[in-house]
């Protein structure tokens, strides 16, 4: 199964409309519907939008690996997600770039 094939899995175990996961991760129905046909690519930046939107185990999305979905969040996350959703898009992508620079940081620190 591809990840493109798991997307779709999720949509229909969350059952969710293409629409509504769509509005959920700020993106047009034609893109999902894309994905879902395999005719769009998948990039990490769409694989951990789903991710933090839905609580979806990120090694599970990109391999098959494990569950579908992460245990339930604790209730930080439940504000993060929650703060995430209300916010404009061009600032959700603003914060994904920063939690995506925070993880390089925090990968850096590890190797020291």
């Amino acid at each position: 199964m591809s990840v493109n094939q798991r997307i779709k899995e999720i949509r229909q175990t969350l059952n969710l409309s293409q629409a509504k996961f769509a509005k959920a991760l700020s993106m047009s129905n034609g893109y999902i519907a894309g994905i879902e046909l395999e005719r769009n690519a998948v990039n990490d930046r769409i694989i951990k939008l789903i991710c933090f939107t839905f609580n979806v185990n990120e090694q599970w999305l990109k391999t098959g690996e494990g569950c579908m979905f992460n245990e339930k969040p604790n209730q930080l996350t439940e504000l993060a997600v929650a703060t995430f959703k209300e916010l404009k898009p061009d600032y959700q992508e603003y914060i994904l770039k920063q939690i995506e620079q925070l993880l390089e940081i925090q990968q850096k620190e590890k190797g020291d």
